[in-house]
């Protein structure tokens, strides 16, 4: 399981939402298969409907 908090506190290199979003569409093709969110993004672009934002990128897994 793999779990927003954990993304954020290992991805010490993002800087935004956009980058978090890249970094779950990386993790899903690493063969992560399931994603939890249990914070909210830190990010001053986090978008209002944030939630579904994630969970599109992490199940499209697109390059």
């Amino acid at each position: 399981m793999l779990w927003l908090s954990e993304v954020l506190i290992q991805g010490t290199d993002l800087e935004s939402f956009e980058d978090l979003k890249e970094e779950l569409k990386k993790r899903a093709r690493g063969g992560e298969l399931f994603f939890q969110m249990d914070v909210k993004p830190p990010f001053p672009d986090t978008p209002d409907g944030w939630e579904d934002k994630l969970e599109a990128a992490f199940t499209t897994r697109q390059e």
